[in-house]
């Protein structure tokens, strides 16, 4: 597998580790399942993996699993998926059409947030899985996704909007992560307008038969 670490600008850089690396999903998800490479891993009732079309020309990456998610092994299946899911019937984008994973793999103790030490562990699965996709549109959901993938220094509300990339050959929109949309309603429209955004870009990638 690779491994991920930062360069001084705060980008993400891969080194190559293993050289058997997984060549398909499935023999990638075998690897994750078997992980223990940091203390997320002693608590978990399943690894979330991912889950959607394995050709997926757009890929969503949000921060990890929740209670419901690690419960179930999907993501984003808790009250913060249903709003996603709506978000996507309302785009006219059928969930089975995307691919949905997070920025770690297994919950984190009272959904906090994913220290450096996680991230980074889990980090080289995630980018193996944007290589074995290969999408053209990735949206970040949230804070933790667009500092981790795009560096420290980005701003959530400064950026969020805004085409970013190329990323692993996709372009990037950051978004709100859907619990931000239930904490705070005032975000909605916000996200609406970026979501259309997608929306648009999406089906005009469809039109091109990409």
């Amino acid at each position: 597998m690779a491994r991920a670490t930062r360069s001084a600008s705060g980008g993400l850089q891969l080194t190559l580790e293993d050289l058997a690396v997984p060549q398909t999903l499935e023999e990638l998800e075998a690897v994750v399942k078997n992980c223990r490479k940091c203390p997320l891993a002693a608590g978990r009732t399943n690894v979330v993996f991912g889950e959607g079309n394995p050709h997926a020309l757009l890929m969503f990456i949000g921060e990890g699993p929740g209670a419901e998610e690690d419960r179930q092994g999907r993501p984003f299946v808790g009250p913060a998926g249903q709003l996603l899911d709506r978000i996507l019937a309302a785009c006219n984008i059928k969930r089975e059409e995307v691919y949905i994973a997070n920025i770690v793999k297994c919950r984190p103790p009272g959904n906090r947030v994913p220290t450096k030490e996680e991230a980074e562990a889990c980090l080289p699965y995630l980018i193996r899985q944007i290589e074995l996709i290969r999408p053209k549109i990735i949206v970040l959901l949230g804070a933790t996704a667009l500092q981790y993938l795009m560096g420290s220094g980005a701003r959530i509300t400064k950026v969020r909007g805004q085409w970013l990339g190329p990323f692993y050959g996709a372009q990037v929109m950051p978004t709100y992560h859907p619990a931000a949309l239930l904490r705070d309603p005032s975000k909605k429209r916000p996200a609406w307008e970026d979501f259309k955004k997608i929306r648009d870009a999406y089906f005009n990638l469809k039109k091109q038969g990409l």
